[in-house]
């Protein structure tokens, strides 16, 4: 069976959603959003994939919400990239002919780049011998992939545990290690149109920005270039140590990342405790203008979002609009939309990504 979508109802689909996005920052007096379009097709860089047994061969299955007993097999995916389309058929051929491979194989995932990097992780039921680890370096040189090897408690690399992604923002190349099981944006496409609409509302800056959720730094380095200095913060080991590598990687020497989630950097910068974690950086030393959140689905909590009301400048980019309606509200006294914009990261599903600046009144 071959997924089908139907890319000739992509506008109408697009149009409810700006329609939406309209009707839930009406009340703020927003302007009319920016709107970034996806592709139609290929769109998604990563992908993963139950396996699912019939007629004695694995098959790539989805299941629909709720519903565990029922596959939906998969031959190919047009939602996801063509690098993945291109690997789909190999790596199965490959698992049907090697036993070592197919062995209590049950989930593939696939996380692949604009650049045309790709890594692929395949999860075992069973250790992971040396049978495995010769087939797996076979196949890995023969697809020009990395591979992952999972199984309880063990993880086996060969070649490399990130993907690396390249992003041009303003004129400037950004590359970008992406870390096996860490997020990244699925819509690269859309991501670099993602990064130079923040770039540009952000603008140029002779002031500080402070970072909340920062990730492997996929805001971070871009908005760097358009600031003095940047204090950013993460909670997630993998980002944190991708972001670090990812700043030196590209060179980028104005910005001090601290492992501290959102709210125990409000804790800090209000001075109810101090932290060992930021041992030596001096948050007196910094000017803030402006302060950037791409927080989870449930947006920015009440004192999180009263902190960033001290900021002049407030840039949020949202994965859920209903909750970035809920923390305007609670800034609207204050700041008021200068700018908003939907990014349509996910065609044909209801999500929706959405970015406004709040300036102050």
């Amino acid at each position: 069976m071959s997924t089908v979508l139907d890319p000739a109802d992509y506008s109408r689909q697009l149009d409810a959603k700006v329609a939406r996005l309209r009707d839930l920052l009406a009340p703020f007096d927003a302007p009319e959003p920016a709107v970034f379009d996806s592709p139609r097709e290929h769109y998604r860089l990563r992908a993963e994939f139950r396996l699912w047994r019939q007629d004695g061969q694995r098959h790539y299955a989805m299941f629909a919400p709720g519903e565990k007993h029922v596959p939906i097999l998969i031959e190919d995916f047009p939602i996801a990239s063509l690098r993945i389309n291109e690997l789909m058929p190999k790596l199965k051929s490959a698992w049907q002919g090697n036993a070592a491979l197919s062995n209590k194989l049950f989930q593939v995932e696939f996380l692949t780049t604009l650049a045309g990097d790709a890594m692929v992780t395949l999860c075992y039921h069973r250790p992971l011998d040396e049978h495995w680890q010769a087939a797996a370096e076979q196949l890995a040189s023969e697809l020009s992939v990395s591979i992952i090897g999972r199984s309880k408690g063990k993880r086996v690399v060969i070649g490399r545990d990130f993907a690396v992604e390249k992003l041009d923002v303003a004129g400037r190349t950004f590359s970008y290690q992406q870390p096996e099981g860490a997020f990244t944006q699925p819509n690269g496409t859309v991501n670099q149109k993602m990064l130079n609409w923040a770039y540009e509302a952000l603008g140029e800056r002779q002031d500080d920005l402070l970072e909340l959720y920062c990730g492997n730094g996929n805001f971070t380095l871009p908005l760097a270039t358009r600031v003095r200095k940047v204090l950013a913060t993460e909670i997630s080991k993998t980002s944190v140590n991708a972001a670090l590598n990812n700043l030196a990687d590209n060179q980028v020497d104005n910005v001090t990342l601290v492992r501290l989630s959102a709210e125990e950097l409000t804790e800090a910068l209000n001075e109810v405790r101090p932290f060992r974690r930021l041992q030596g950086i001096d948050l007196k030393s910094y000017e803030f203008g402006s302060v950037f959140v791409d927080p989870p689905r449930a947006g920015m909590d009440p004192d999180t979002c009263e902190l960033t009301r001290r900021f002049d400048n407030i840039l949020y980019i949202s994965c859920n609009p209903e909750t970035l309606a809920a923390n305007i509200a609670q800034l609207h006294d204050t700041h008021r939309i200068e700018r908003c914009a939907l990014f349509d990261q996910f065609p044909y599903t209801h999500h929706m990504e959405s970015g406004v600046l709040l300036v102050r009144r």
